[in-house]
């Protein structure tokens, strides 16, 4: 622990002080260690030509022409034309009115923003205007802290602190690891790109040592846990009733299952599986069979709509074969919350569904002997550990939609095994999937009126809610009015996104799942948890903005029928738009999205903030993630003073993240 407080710091006041603890940093340690989210190298300059929409840049340029300056709903807006040897770019300022002065009066300038395109022509947004060319820092705001009193606030500190370290030597001499001090001092003053990268590699090792340490830690397979006892003849009766056969990958993945669920110690497993490959049914084959173990069964998910909907399911599925079923969110009444409870710690309630609810200190179970955790990526190791803890060490099941590669898969998840459902059932088309160019909107609402005519439906998301000045990019709310007046006006179109209130919400979505709308406008609410067989057209909009894998997790909810389905990328062609074009496979589309652009914060964020490049790189980090694998390994054997130093700081890092271990992009 470092000593000392912010007695003495200049510019820390009373509301400063209380704004640095609304951000959740008390401490120097904390604020020593509220890394940059990222780094704008501004001396690494491009021509305009080189610009790819969607991606940040530097350019050096000349103003064309005079600048203009205009009131639009009361605020200033000032555009320019902005020009270098290879071509032109407009930008664009929002209330900043003596911008037009800065403008007019400049020759050359060095301006840095998000490169965005219409129509064809290159945009700039609200670029910065930039003087020193240096490898810059930045922070995620801070209300009521200004970024440059940030970093006067934090060489205060590195100049009066002590930091310790918390590797040992023979951990950093023998991997040519920057010391603590050093690299803490560079995450925050970069003195050149090389020095920067090897502090960042030192806080990625780190993390990724305590990871491994931490989940490897949670796998005890000499715990005692729940056993059930399994007649084949259930597995026979639940399988006879769901009217179509299950895979043979599926058929596997339930026998790994039964397996572990009848062994001695508790089941840790992870299911992945494509999006319809049919882990649901999976799922509920090994809820039926505990059931008819005598055991309770709960079910986890990240949403009120996908419990919702694993609860209809259940009951269609479930239900018919005697299991008493229930819901538990966090928004439903409390009468019926309160009869949910006393079912579930009576065991009159053999399976529920449900949020995080589930989790809740006020929730009790009778005999739970399997808990399961849908969407794995929205949870981590310790909310699902939770609900594990709800019964006498219950079987765990975890479940993904998003693939990862197996290798990274396996290092990752260290407390799981790993199962893989690599079978799509028979019948499913491939959704065919084509960028279509701003230019083509009207042929491709063309085509959807003609889908729509043979009574299909079809789902446009987008990456906002409201307009925003700062983006252009399509928002739901503006493109839910738009269509109203567009060639697609005569058809019914509903509107939903995150902030709705649940009720109009469930409404819109029910509706859309009935058939009473033709279109459903949304944001990527509908990501998970949305299925409704008779869609046949998904289109993104601005789809440049999203992860390959979420753009594959959106194209999953078309093509859940025997229709042929479409998924339109509206967006001009990039390399990665162009990979999703050319496979449906989400483990290719998964392995390259994770080389383009990395898969985010493996380990979550800091509760202080976000840690700068603390992702796992795949093809950098490959190796760096076998080294830490395996020494996590050797610690987790040994007992030496090394061991146990290793130990208690990975508990104590562990005890200083977010829930959430891995987060979607």
């Amino acid at each position: 622990m470092m000593a000392g407080a912010f007695d003495g710091i200049k510019g820390l006041g009373e509301k400063r002080l209380q704004a640095l603890a609304n951000a959740g940093i008390n401490t120097p340690e904390q604020l020593l260690t509220y890394f940059p989210r990222k780094y704008v190298d501004f001396s690494e300059v491009k021509l305009i030509s080189d610009c790819v929409p969607g991606e940040d840049a530097v350019i050096r340029v000349w103003v064309s022409g005079t600048p203009s300056q205009a009131h639009v709903n009361g605020k200033v807006l000032t555009r320019a034309v902005l020009r270098d040897e290879s071509g032109k770019i407009q930008a664009t300022w929002f209330r900043q009115p003596w911008m037009f002065k800065t403008l007019t009066d400049a020759n050359e300038l060095t301006v840095y923003g998000r490169i965005d395109s219409k129509n064809g022509t290159l945009k700039l947004n609200a670029p910065r205007i930039v003087t020193d060319l240096a490898i810059t820092p930045e922070y995620k705001p801070i209300d009521g802290v200004p970024t440059k009193l940030l970093r006067d606030i934090i060489k205060q500190l590195l100049e009066r602190e002590e930091i310790i370290e918390t590797l040992p030597e023979p951990v950093l001499s023998s991997r040519g690891l920057l010391p603590r001090s050093d690299a803490i001092r560079q995450m925050h003053f970069p003195t050149d790109k090389e020095t920067l990268e090897r502090a960042v590699k030192r806080f990625r090792f780190e993390d990724m040592l305590y990871f491994m340490v931490s989940a490897y830690g949670m796998k005890q397979y000499n715990r005692k846990g729940v056993s059930i006892d399994i007649d084949p003849e259930d597995e026979r009766r639940y399988t006879q009733s769901l009217g179509f056969s299950l895979t043979n990958a599926q058929t596997r993945v339930l026998r790994e299952i039964e397996a572990d669920m009848q062994a001695a110690s508790p089941m840790a497993r992870l299911v992945q599986g494509d999006v319809g490959s049919g882990k649901t049914a999976v799922a509920f084959g090994a809820i039926y069979l505990t059931v008819c173990g005598g055991y309770q069964a709960a079910m986890m998910a990240p949403t009120e709509i996908l419990a919702q909907q694993h609860f209809e399911s259940a009951r269609k599925t479930l239900a018919p074969l005697g299991v008493r079923c229930a819901l538990l969110t966090g928004s439903m009444p409390l009468k019926q919350r309160k009869q949910t409870l006393e079912m579930l710690e009576s065991g009159e309630c053999q399976a529920v569904f449900g949020t995080h609810a589930l989790v809740s200190p006020g929730v009790k179970y009778s005999k739970l002997g399997l808990a399961v955790t849908d969407e794995q990526h929205r949870f981590g190791v310790r909310q699902r550990t939770r609900l594990g803890e709800k019964g006498d060490n219950p079987n765990v099941l975890v479940m993904s939609a998003t693939p990862i590669p197996r290798t990274i898969a396996l290092i990752m998840y260290g407390d799981l095994d790993i199962s893989i459902i690599d079978e799509l059932p028979p019948g499913r088309i491939p959704v065919k999937t084509r960028l279509v160019p701003e230019t083509k909107r009207q042929s491709m609402y063309k085509f959807i009126l003609n889908e729509c005519a043979k009574g299909k439906q079809a789902y446009f998301v987008c990456p906002l809610v409201e307009d925003s000045e700062l983006l252009e990019a399509e928002s739901a709310q503006h493109l839910y009015e738009s269509m109203k007046q567009s060639a697609l006006g005569s058809l019914n179109i509903g509107l939903v996104y995150g902030k709705q209130k649940n009720e109009e919400k469930e409404r819109v979505l029910e509706a859309f799942r009935r058939g009473e709308m033709n279109l459903l406008v949304s944001t990527t609410v509908i990501e998970v948890g949305v299925n409704v067989p008779n869609a046949t057209v998904m289109v993104v909009e601005n789809a440049e903005r999203f992860g390959l894998s979420q753009l594959h997790q959106l194209r999953g909810r078309v093509g859940r029928g025997t229709d042929e389905a479409w998924c339109f990328l509206m967006a001009n062609s990039t390399k990665k738009l162009k990979a999703l074009t050319e496979t449906n496979d989400g483990f290719i589309i998964a392995q390259k999205d994770l080389e383009l652009r990395g898969p985010g914060d493996l380990f979550g964020t800091r509760q202080t903030g976000a840690a700068a490049g603390l992702d796992v790189r795949v093809g950098e980090d490959s190796e760096m993630l076998s080294e830490t694998n395996s020494l996590a390994k050797q610690i987790l054997r040994e007992e030496s003073e090394l061991s146990m130093q290793i130990k208690a700081a990975a508990a104590k890092w562990l005890s200083a993240r977010t829930d959430v271990i891995f987060a979607a992009n």
